[in-house]
């Protein structure tokens, strides 16, 4: 299959043809290569130079703070070695090559898929997270409801600057305007999207540039992750837990998210922890239970980005 991702994602696109000579990207770096008229999206200064936003590479001292600061360009993602710097004596120790600062955004934080024909969009869909800190996430909203503004500004800002381009894009927006812009689609819940049905649109706007989805029977899921300290050594379940677990009502997928045998060093993760799942489905109280027995069967005392530690009300064997 030519969808190029994770092993953990390919679940999604398994059994949905797609021509061999069609290549659609789910991660940057293949991103980055397939579309050499258009990555330069993935140079965050000149995306925020392209909307006005104050910014600069590292070295430029700012007139103000604070700023946020992040590497250039991340192809792997997760936050990486990004910081709120809150002055100048901070600034100084926070030196890095090849890093940018760029002014502290306000408003809400929001995760856009957009389905773009020949530089206009077709279908959007938006998600929002709630931070666990260093750089960790609790869980997301897949939201069912368009988002307004984001569409409005990122439509206009992809119409003007995306000419020409037919795929998936994924932007980080704060208050609607662009932090981060991927060539790819997010490939953490596709079973939310639509299942099977998403999948083959999505298949024939890379074969056939056409976008041919109807959208009708959407609803808000959810979308949780589980972190445990950075360590070696680390599982993936049991095929009959995995099996148990997804047979619950409102669970719609599992992702084991790191490689067994590859050292913790081998992962992108953020700051705070390493990723070892992320749970997909409608039913949030059921996904946090699930969330914790995972926790459990990895030897953790509670998953480190648990901002409730909201009990147990599942009786789910880990064994």
């Amino acid at each position: 299959m030519p969808i190029h991702d994770s092993d953990w994602s390919l679940q999604f696109f398994e059994g949905v043809p797609c021509p061999e000579d069609v290549h659609i990207a789910a991660s940057d770096p293949e991103a980055w290569a397939f579309n050499p008229r258009h990555n330069w999206v993935y140079d965050k200064l000149a995306v925020a130079a392209s909307q006005g936003i104050r910014a600069a590479p590292h070295g430029v001292v700012p007139s103000a703070f604070p700023v946020f600061s992040k590497p250039i360009t991340n192809l792997y993602g997760m936050g990486a070695e990004s910081r709120v710097i809150a002055d100048a004596a901070a600034y100084d120790r926070s030196y890095r090559p090849g890093h940018m600062w760029m002014e502290l955004l306000a408003g809400e934080h929001v995760s856009s898929d957009v389905a773009v024909l020949d530089g206009q969009p077709v279908w959007w869909r938006h998600a929002t997270g709630v931070p666990a800190g260093s750089g960790m996430f609790d869980y997301w909203t897949i939201h069912a409801e368009p988002f307004a503004a984001i569409e409005d500004y990122c439509g206009r800002w992809i119409g003007h600057h995306l000419a020409g381009y037919s795929g998936m894009v994924n932007l980080e927006t704060i208050g609607a305007r662009i932090i981060e812009l991927h060539l790819r689609f997010t490939d953490q819940w596709p079973d939310i999207y639509g299942g099977r049905a998403w999948v083959e649109a999505l298949v024939g706007l890379y074969a056939a540039g056409r976008w041919s989805f109807a959208d009708r029977d959407r609803r808000t899921g959810y979308s949780v992750a589980l972190f445990g300290p950075p360590a070696d050594g680390y599982r993936h379940p049991r095929p009959a837990l995995t099996a148990e677990l997804l047979a619950l009502p409102g669970v719609t997928s599992l992702q084991a998210t790191f490689h067994e045998g590859l050292a913790a060093d081998g992962h992108s993760n953020p700051p705070g922890g390493f990723r070892l799942a992320v749970l997909n489905g409608y039913d949030l109280p059921t996904l946090f239970d699930i969330r914790r027995r995972l926790a459990a069967f990895h030897g953790l005392a509670r998953p480190l980005n648990d901002t409730a530690a909201a009990p147990l009300t599942l009786p789910l064997p880990i064994a």
